[in-house]
């Protein structure tokens, strides 16, 4: 096992009711910027029990925070915060929303320009506004984690950025919020967060038992779960399930003392900023043409997921890997998320402005060995057709 410090300070307050809760974490005399995406935690009842919680504090409502959240519309969010003093975040939505809620809470009071604080995948963060989270969507686990991924619209560019100082002080979990999400969303949180673990699980043995069987675990339940979320849209137990383990695959515990990839992350940014495409839909799309493309290098690890998880042992090594590769597309595309480039209408035409942008952006060396250079990820986006 690697050497690794290890320190998560978020308060988690999970299950019915509990956002009541929230009134006990923030100040009484806080003035809260409440941050969210679009009109669903309106019409859900979600934003009144918010701000019901809050009580008598001093409320600033900034709402339209978009899906892959823009440096742009953050940039509004941060001016409104400073011209209302507002003194504690409250962001009550999915990843985008906590996403950009962090750059909004590193922003408001940073001395210099805000877009440093991307340019400098935060590092140049030395202040931040509390923040609290209510989560709304079981997905990237940015609620029990410091980092963040912001768009930047105008040079069509995702930049990440983290630092210990924007952990949530507290996240609200409540299932019971994710039972009116549409089946895109749901699907997509499910290949989200299973994406996540594997980004920290399939790279190469260190003797991290405590992790892998961890991650093996929370892969088992997104498998056993998230088709259930579909046949069984009503039961509160499943959601739960699935909101933890999307918390769990992202709080930093599995990825601790080993190493970890993320090379398919950093492709799928590139097709997002490029081509809309929705988060979990690119991570679905790269997964299994990287593991396809580095299955010698991952051999070692392919042939224990293919074993533990997919309780695959039968075949030659080769065959057993294919199989589990294959069974990890099938189960992307039960529940919904195609894993073809064609099936966004994209094609070997596009795939020169996916490295070119690769290449401005620094992403030259990925990988948990940094060997997936420019020419590998041609070779992976070629294999994702």
């Amino acid at each position: 096992m690697l050497n690794f410090s290890y320190r998560n300070p978020v308060k988690v307050l999970f299950g019915a009711g509990m956002i009541a809760q929230m009134s006990k974490e923030v100040p009484a005399n806080a003035r809260v910027l409440v941050t969210y995406g679009g009109g669903s935690v309106k019409t859900t009842g979600t934003l009144d029990e918010v701000k019901a919680a809050l009580g008598e504090r001093h409320i600033i409502e900034f709402g339209g925070i978009e899906p892959n959240p823009s440096f742009e519309t953050l940039m509004q969010a941060v001016k409104l915060g400073r011209r209302e003093n507002a003194d504690y975040i409250v962001a009550v939505g999915g990843g985008s929303v906590m996403d950009g809620s962090k750059f909004i809470a590193a922003a408001i009071h940073h001395d210099g320009e805000p877009m440093d604080i991307l340019k400098t995948r935060g590092r140049a963060v030395t202040q931040a506004l509390p923040l609290g989270v209510v989560v709304t969507l079981a997905a990237t686990g940015s609620e029990t984690n410091s980092g963040a991924v912001v768009t930047i619209r105008a040079t069509h560019s995702k930049m990440a950025f983290s630092n210990p100082l924007l952990y949530p002080q507290f996240a609200v979990m409540d299932p019971a919020k994710t039972l009116t999400l549409p089946k895109r969303q749901v699907g997509n949180g499910v290949v989200d967060a299973f994406v996540h673990v594997v980004e920290q699980y399939l790279t190469y043995p260190v003797d991290g038992k405590i992790q892998d069987r961890f991650a093996e675990g929370i892969l088992l339940t997104l498998i056993e779960d998230g088709p259930r979320a579909f046949s069984e849209p009503d039961n509160v137990d499943v959601r739960a399930n699935l909101m933890w383990a999307a918390s769990q695959a992202l709080n930093g515990l599995i990825g601790a003392g080993v190493p970890q990839d993320w090379s398919t992350h950093m492709i799928g940014h590139e097709l997002t900023a490029l081509h809309g495409l929705d988060h979990a839909q690119t991570l679905a799309v790269v997964l299994p043409a990287m593991l396809h493309t580095q299955r010698e290098a991952k051999q070692a690890k392919l042939l224990q997921y293919a074993e533990r998880v997919w309780g695959i042992n039968v075949g030659t090594p080769d065959e057993r890997i294919s199989a589990a590769i294959e069974r990890t597309r099938e189960f992307f595309e039960r529940l919904g998320v195609a894993t073809t480039l064609s099936a966004y209408d994209l094609g070997v035409q596009h795939i020169d402005a996916l490295i070119e942008q690769l290449q401005a952006h620094g992403m030259v060396k990925l990988g948990e060995r940094q060997t997936i250079t420019p020419e590998v990820s041609r070779q992976v986006l070629e294999a994702a057709l």
